[in-house]
C-alpha cells in the first residue's frame, strides 16, 4: 500500500489527526492502523467522560488554550453528529482552611484563563447540592460530560466516508525510515509505504518510537485510576460533577463524584501504580510491562520522590474503607455498600530518566516521522486542537 500518511493509533488523538489531514487535503491518501478491533478502547474509552473547561492550567499555557478550544470543538462535533452531551457544570469543593486558600488561587487562575466561574458559599452549596458538604466551592458551569468512545466511532465513520483506510486489528511489527518515506510492516505480512508517519500510540508510545529507531529516553509507566459505580438508587445524589480542590504538589485531581452521560454516577478515580499497561481488572500483571518499568532507572527515582503519596494510594486501593474516607470528605452520606461495580482506566504517564513526571506535550520527530509520546490530560477534551497542532508540525 502506498499512501501519503500513515497514522498509528486509533484513540481520539489519532482519529482527530486523520480528520484534520483530510480536512486540509481531501485528496490525501491516509491509512490509520489500530491494533485493537475497534477505536478508543484504551485511554480514550476508559476516562471519566468529562469535557473540561481548563481551570487548572497555568494562564497563557498551551494546555490552557488547547483545553478551552477543545471544549468548544468537542461540543460542536457532538451537535453536528447527534452525540448526547450535557453541560452540567463542576463544583470544586473546599473542605478545610488549606483548601479554601487553594481555592482562592484557582479563582485567580480562572480569571486569567478567562473561564467563567461562580464562588459558592457553604450555605449556597447546601442549597444546590444537599448531599455535598464543604466550607465553600467554585462552580465552573462550562464543564460537561460525554461518551468519548461515541465520538471516536463517529470520527471513524466520517474518515471511512472520506476514503481513509481504517486498518483495525492490525499490529505494527517494524518501522523503517529512509530519505523518501517510511516503510511500516504489520502482522500478516502486509507492508505500508508512507510519505509521512504520525504515531499517536498512547500507552505504547515509547515502544513504537523505539521500534522506529528513535532515541526515546522516556518510559511510559501505567497509573491505574480505579473507581466505583454507585447503585442506581444513588444516581441522583448530585446534579453537578463534584471535585476536591486539587493539591498543587500532586499530578492527579483526587477522588471525585462524576455523573456519566448514561445516567450512572461514579466515585473515583484514585491514582495507583499499575503493573499492566492494558490490564483493566484489579490485580492485572503483565510480566513484560513490569520488567520494562523496573529496568528503567527513572522509575526508581520517581518512586523515591513520591514514596509517601504512592503508599497512600496503594492503601486506599487495597482497603475500600480508606477509599470511602476520601469520598466522605465532601459526600458524608456515602456508605461502604454504595461502592458498587468497580472499574479502572489507565493513564500513560511519561517519565524521564531523572525521574521527572512529564506533564506537558512530548514529541519525537525525524525528517519523515512525528511521534506523539505524551499528550497530557485533558487530551480527550483537547483532541481536535491537538490534531491541528500535530498537522501544523508536519507542515513545518
Amino acid at each position: 500500500m502506498d499512501v501519503e500518511y500513515c497514522i498509528i493509533g486509533g484513540g481520539i488523538v489519532g482519529l482527530a489527526t486523520a480528520l484534520e489531514l483530510v480536512a486540509r487535503d481531501a485528496a490525501a491518501r491516509v491509512v490509520l492502523v489500530e491494533k485493537e478491533e475497534s477505536f478508543g478502547l484504551h485511554q480514550t474509552g476508559h476516562n471519566s467522560g468529562v469535557i473540561h473547561a481548563g481551570i487548572y492550567y497555568p494562564p497563557g499555557s498551551l494546555k490552557a488554550r488547547l483545553c478551552r478550544e477543545g471544549a468548544e470543538a468537542t461540543k460542536a462535533f457532538c451537535r453536528r453528529h447527534d452525540i448526547p452531551f450535557e453541560t452540567c457544570g463542576k463544583l470544586l469543593v473546599a473542605t478545610n482552611a488549606l483548601e479554601l486558600q487553594r481555592m482562592a488561587a484557582l479563582e485567580e487562575r480562572a480569571r486569567a484563563n478567562d473561564i467563567a466561574f461562580e464562588p459558592v458559599s457553604a450555605a449556597r452549596l447546601r442549597e444546590i447540592e444537599p448531599n455535598v458538604s464543604g466550607l465553600g466551592a467554585l462552580l465552573v458551569p462550562a464543564t460537561g460530560i460525554v461518551d468519548y468512545r461515541r465520538i471516536c466511532l463517529a470520527m471513524a465513520a466520517k474518515l471511512a466516508e472520506r476514503g481513509v483506510r481504517l486498518a483495525r486489528d492490525t499490529r505494527v511489527t517494524a518501522i523503517a525510515e529512509d530519505g523518501a518515506g517510511v516503510t511500516v510492516r504489520v502482522d500478516g505480512g502486509e507492508t505500508i509505504r508512507a510519505g509521512r508517519l504520525v504515531a499517536c500510540a498512547g500507552l505504547q508510545s515509547d515502544r513504537i518510537a523505539r521500534l522506529a529507531g528513535l532515541d526515546a529516553t522516556h518510559q511510559i509507566v501505567p497509573f491505574r485510576g480505579e473507581y466505583y459505580t454507585l447503585p442506581a438508587g444513588k444516581s441522583a445524589i448530585v446534579r453537578h460533577l463534584i471535585y476536591p480542590i486539587p493539591d498543587p504538589d500532586l499530578p492527579f485531581l483526587g477522588i471525585h463524584l462524576t455523573r456519566m452521560i448514561d445516567g450512572r454516577v461514579t466515585v473515583g478515580p484514585n491514582a495507583v501504580l499499575g503493573f499492566s499497561r492494558e490490564g483493566y481488572p484489579k490485580g492485572s500483571v503483565d510480566a513484560g510491562d513490569v520488567a520494562s518499568m523496573l529496568g528503567f532507572p527513572g522509575f526508581w527515582k520517581m518512586a523515591r520522590k513520591n514514596l509517601a503519596s504512592g503508599l497512600t494510594e496503594f492503601r486506599n486501593s487495597i482497603f475500600r474503607a480508606r477509599y470511602l474516607e476520601q469520598c466522605r470528605k465532601y459526600c458524608p452520606s456515602l456508605t461502604i455498600d454504595d461502592l458498587g461495580a468497580p472499574g479502572a482506566g489507565i493513564r500513560a504517564q511519561a517519565i524521564l530518566a531523572d525521574g521527572t513526571l512529564v506533564h506537558d506535550f512530548l514529541f519525537l520527530d525525524s525528517p519523515r516521522m512525528l511521534h506523539v509520546c505524551n499528550a497530557p490530560s485533558p487530551a480527550a477534551t483537547s483532541a481536535m486542537p491537538i490534531a491541528r497542532m500535530i498537522v501544523d508540525r508536519l507542515a513545518a
